[in-house]
């Protein structure tokens, strides 16, 4: 065992440049150290990626466009309700008016928030301040697991201060608690509160997020899907939760009251009355005034945009505040995110590209198809029901062609604050999931717009989504040989169609719905294999961390079958395997800081960028024959440790 943990990832720390490293010893430092040095990280951003990179790039190009359609310099293209997200823009940039205006936009909210008086008080305001406010309780609509045609009403907890239930357990929980709390105070204090009443908030604020955290789920048990779905019937969800009146927000918030509430936590559920009660008020309203500020700073003056920086630069060691520009770029791109990527697709992205990597993706299914008929280890019947749901896969690729109506809904009143406007979109929003309970599934919709660097799999929908942002280089070019694109955006198409089949997506049939395809001896071995998958990453050392292989593993899962699919791709054409893996390498070369390292890892379901190269790598036995690699080397892993599921 001491000699596996030895070599998994190869030899030599991963996370520092290392120019004579040979791939042999480490792939990851031999393609990407020169990169690793010459790359610095921006000073308002806590790491930079090869994904960086190309989100520098479009953000550069976005926020050209978007300044000179507000200065009509140009006219605006034709697409329905693009003026809006110049509008907000407009808004976000004019910090003359946000400087002059101060605290005076959220005066009127915080006044409804501090004039509340009980738990009786919230109740029956709370329809109203569902909208408006977050509070320490979580309601979305959804398609129901196990009938995607249909929306149901789904019941979470609320976000944690810090990033999980681990971080608390940390050495420098208390730190960050106290940073977030002189935090809160100062923006509190600004925003016209006195000093005592400030620290009151702040302080029973984290009195009660520590509460929340000893009922709630970790990272590692949210990455479990299934055991995210916990029908309840409404009459014992009330039953549980009956301190709160939601059986006036239900008829007031819903065409009809729903029928059962699908429960992401039942320990939050089964403590909510011990939480919510008239002796916790005090502490549940400083949980929404200090959340309220915090969450709102960033859309007031340069001054609560610089008081509400500390904790940010705390968690993930970022030295600097993103420009006003950026930052007027980031707010309405977040807003109008749809429309901004439909801008980005019809003006940046090819037709020729969409149909090339259309076709990668149609031989990338096909290489799949293969590969589960050869299947060693599954039974006929099985590989009929995995063959089934792979060809009814949807494909999403580039951008939609039509934004969601609720863009249609949106307005936005430049004579008003930067504030004013986005609380009153979010209560349209809120307004908008609310409205889809009892309606049918719109398999239409996009999960990612087309400016975003990344591409998914929705496991309810069946369908796997690739932004137009990811079909460039490294990932992507028709210029670039035919193996580096395996390697590159190869690798990502087959790692999503893999996410169809990792721990969680396999518990879902060809049409998104939660039901068990698969026979009873076959899933026994699948989750041996998953374990096995698990202990390959377990315990890996990354910078000032240890990896968890079981929060990591659905991850791990679709990288070992996207990595594996590509090279069989790759070796079908007769391709080069040694551009394939460099580029595979190549695709993930980042510089982090260390805070980051420990902010992210402690919830992210993703292992980090090297690891997965070379862990991957060193399971793929033409990895080893393409760069002659030896049992003496660093990136030997001996072939019983060799973890391949698909």
């Amino acid at each position: 065992m001491n000699q596996v943990k030895k070599v998994r990832g190869g030899i030599g720390d991963i996370t520092k440049a290392d120019p004579n490293a040979r791939i042999q010893d480490n792939l990851y430092l031999a393609v990407n150290s020169d990169w690793i040095l010459k790359s610095k990280i921006p000073a308002d951003r806590p790491a930079i990626s090869v994904f960086s990179d190309i989100d520098i790039k479009i953000e550069k190009d976005l926020m050209r466009d978007l300044a000179n359609f507000a200065d009509n310099k140009e006219q605006l293209p034709d697409i329905p309700n693009f003026d809006k997200a110049v509008a907000i823009y407009r808004l976000a940039r004019d910090f003359d008016k946000r400087n002059s205006d101060g605290a005076n936009p959220i005066k009127d909210d915080l006044s409804i928030l501090t004039a509340l008086k009980d738990l009786n008080e919230l109740n029956w305001k709370l329809p109203f301040l569902y909208l408006r406010f977050t509070l320490p309780f979580n309601f979305f609509v959804e398609a129901d697991r196990k009938n995607t045609k249909v929306n149901v009403l789904h019941f979470d907890r609320p976000d944690l201060i810090l990033p999980d239930t681990t971080s608390y357990q940390n050495d420098g929980a208390e730190k960050l608690l106290d940073i977030w709390k002189e935090q809160s105070i100062d923006l509190l204090t600004k925003a016209g509160l006195e000093q005592d009443q400030a620290e009151k908030y702040a302080i029973d604020a984290i009195n009660f997020d520590a509460k929340i955290v000893k009922v709630a789920k970790s990272a590692e048990e949210r990455a479990d899907d299934v055991a995210l779905y916990n029908p309840v019937a409404i009459s014992d969800f009330e039953e549980k939760t009956k301190t709160v009146d939601f059986d006036q927000f239900f008829d007031k918030s819903f065409e009809k009251k729903p029928e059962r509430v699908i429960v992401y936590e039942p320990r939050f559920l089964d403590n909510f009355i011990d939480l919510f009660n008239e002796d916790n008020f005090g502490e549940i309203k400083a949980w929404i005034i200090t959340n309220f500020i915090n969450a709102n700073a960033g859309y007031l003056s340069q001054e609560f945009r610089e008081a509400a920086f500390p904790f940010i630069q705390a968690l993930y060691g970022q030295k600097e505040l993103p420009s006003q520009e950026r930052s007027a770029y980031l707010i309405a791109n977040q807003a109008m995110s749809e429309i901004v990527g439909i801008y980005y697709g019809k003006t940046y992205f090819g037709e020729t590209a969409k149909a090339d990597v259309e076709d990668m993706i149609r031989k990338m299914i096909a290489v799949y198809e293969k590969r589960i008929k050869s299947n060693d280890w599954l039974s006929e019947e099985t590989k009929k029901k995995a063959i089934t749901k792979l060809n009814a896969l949807i494909l999403k690729i580039g951008y939609p062609e039509k934004a969601d109506h609720i863009y249609d809904l949106i307005k936005f009143n430049e004579d008003t604050s930067l504030y004013v406007n986005l609380a009153a979109q979010k209560a349209i929003a809120v307004q908008y999931e609310f409205a889809k309970l009892f309606k049918p599934v719109d398999r239409g919709e996009w999960a990612m717009p087309g400016n975003l660097i990344n591409a998914c799999y929705d496991p309810q929908r069946n369908d796997i989504t690739f932004p137009a942002a990811i079909l460039q280089k490294p990932f992507y070019s028709v210029d670039q040989d035919r193996s580096s694109n395996y390697g590159g955006i190869g690798v990502v198409i087959a790692h999503e169609i893999s996410h169809a089949f990792d721990n969680n997506g396999a518990n879902y049939d060809e049409f998104g719905n939660m039901k068990n395809w698969w026979t009873k001896q076959d899933y026994a071995e699948f989750k041996k294999r998953i374990k096995q998958e698990a202990e390959l990453f377990d315990g890996i050392v990354y910078g000032p961390v240890k990896l968890n292989g079981k929060q990591t593993v659905s991850e791990n899962i679709a990288d070992q079958g996207g990595v594996t699919a590509a090279v069989e791709a790759n070796k079908g054409e007769n391709g080069d395997m040694q551009d394939l893996f460099k580029n595979y390498a190549r695709i993930w070369a980042s510089k982090e800081t260390p805070e980051i390292i420990k902010t992210v890892l402690a919830f992210d379901v993703h292992a980090p960028g090297p690891e997965r190269v070379n862990v991957q790598a060193q399971c793929q036995e033409e990895f080893y024959k393409a760069f002659n690699v030896k049992p003496t080397d660093g990136m030997w892993l001996d072939p019983d440790k060799r973890v391949i599921i698909w």
